[in-house]
């Protein structure tokens, strides 16, 4: 494991990644602990912030193209910053339930299958956990066999 492919790469990725990192962490924090607390209240803003940073900075990262520089991912993006206002305000209307439902389709959407599509090969997040960094004299790709076999 190495983090030079995350950290070499624009301001926006490392960014978005250690937000997320840290938002997967306190997430589970948050399911663990006792709800209703001040902890948990405190924790749950942190939780937010970090979510909107995440889902912001995505706007900024364009390695999946499909509509101009945007991507599938900016849909999941856009939802989450719909969402996370309003989990909150079911949280302090009292709408436990609802409140509840929509962070953990957050936290399972946004973080966790967003986040395992993050370690497809090619991605960043396939090279900072299995290595196979670009350049060098490893590569993310075979060799065509013409090089491969100049270099015999």
């Amino acid at each position: 494991m190495s983090l030079a492919p995350l950290l070499d790469a624009a301001p926006a990725i490392p960014l978005h990644a250690f937000a997320a990192m840290a938002a997967f962490v306190l997430g589970l924090v948050q399911f663990a602990a006792p709800k209703g607390t001040l902890p948990h209240r405190t924790f749950g803003w942190i939780w937010v912030a970090l979510m909107a940073v995440v889902a912001a900075s995505s706007f900024w990262i364009h390695q999946i193209r499909m509509v101009g520089p945007f991507g599938p991912i900016h849909l999941l993006s856009i939802f989450t910053l719909v969402m996370l206002p309003l989990a909150v305000w079911r949280a302090h209307t009292h709408r436990v339930t609802d409140h509840r439902r929509i962070m953990i389709l957050l936290f399972t959407g946004a973080l966790v299958v967003a986040g395992l599509f993050t370690l497809v090969p090619g991605r960043i997040m396939h090279q900072v956990f299995f290595g196979g960094i670009t350049g060098g004299s490893r590569r993310l790709v075979p060799a065509p066999l013409t090089t491969m076999a100049r270099s015999a």
